[in-house]
């Protein structure tokens, strides 16, 4: 049974890339938020539908709280993004003083977003056969080098941010994911050490999923992203580089490991992807 949210959401998908060109108001300007929880909705009931279960149907709070620590996420990024000017906005005029909410409400379906998207690969079984070919030890001082190399992949980008930007998207899976490895958290440390590769392809796919529908729907939009890019700015699919479209695969481990770091610190794990 395919769940009437599911029906909702196709049909703001469907109101928002036709307002792409009619450019109702406010509906215009607050695109990012409204198609993004449809898209949530449409993969959700997708999920819900080929599982029996999903996320909003049966652990509301669970995708809430991925709601909080996305714009929490974002934001990190943000400030990240501020010496370096990697990514910048336009179009905002429009929203007045309210453009830190439509931010924070945008930021906010990321994480969601992913974790429905990856939910729904791992649901057609794309990726259940894959498996690396023998399992792997997992020693303290490879964890240290992980930990290491991403404290350099943090610090790099300060100091030589026109060589070094890309390190970004490593830094905090480096950093984190070790740590939820070693507090028996969901890691993909663990799954590599396992030797199961579903989790990792799944969320690798997602990331990519994910970066390309980002970008279309941006493409369209009137608030708006745009990148300054050094050496790599050329051959742009929307407003995207294309060698840019590669940082999305880094970006999905990132997002794995910060999600399931921060929420470690609240509440204790649940089955969701691992």
């Amino acid at each position: 049974m395919f769940r009437k949210y599911g029906l909702l959401g196709i049909l703001v998908i469907i109101f928002v890339e036709i307002n792409f060109f009619l450019k109702i108001q406010p509906f215009a300007n607050w695109y990012f938020p409204i198609i993004w929880t449809g898209y949530i909705l449409v993969i959700d009931a997708l999920v819900y539908k080929l599982r029996k279960r999903s996320l909003l149907s049966n652990s509301p709070y669970q995708l809430l709280g991925m709601f909080i620590i996305s714009a929490l996420i974002w934001w990190i990024f943000e400030f990240i993004n501020m010496p370096l000017q990697n990514w910048s906005y336009l179009g905002l005029e429009g929203l007045g003083a309210l453009k830190d909410i439509f931010a924070t409400l945008s930021f906010s379906t990321v994480l969601p977003a992913f974790f429905e998207t990856a939910e729904l690969i791992r649901s057609i079984h794309l990726f259940d056969a894959k498996k690396l070919k023998r399992t792997h030890k997992i020693s303290k001082n490879f964890l240290h080098g992980m930990m290491g190399g991403g404290a350099i992949c943090f610090v790099a980008p300060i100091f030589i941010p026109k060589f070094a930007f890309p390190l970004v998207w490593l830094s905090f899976f480096l950093i984190l994911d070790p740590i939820n490895y070693l507090h028996k958290q969901p890691s993909i440390v663990k799954h590599l050490k396992d030797g199961k590769l579903v989790i990792p392809l799944s969320l690798l796919l997602a990331g990519i999923t994910l970066g390309f529908f980002w970008e279309f729907w941006n493409y369209w939009a009137i608030p708006k992203w745009t990148y300054d890019v050094p050496f790599i700015g050329f051959f742009k699919i929307f407003e995207m580089p294309i060698l840019g479209y590669l940082g999305y695969f880094p970006f999905a481990f990132e997002l794995y490991a910060m999600y399931w770091f921060i929420r470690s610190l609240f509440v204790h794990k649940e089955h969701l992807l691992e």
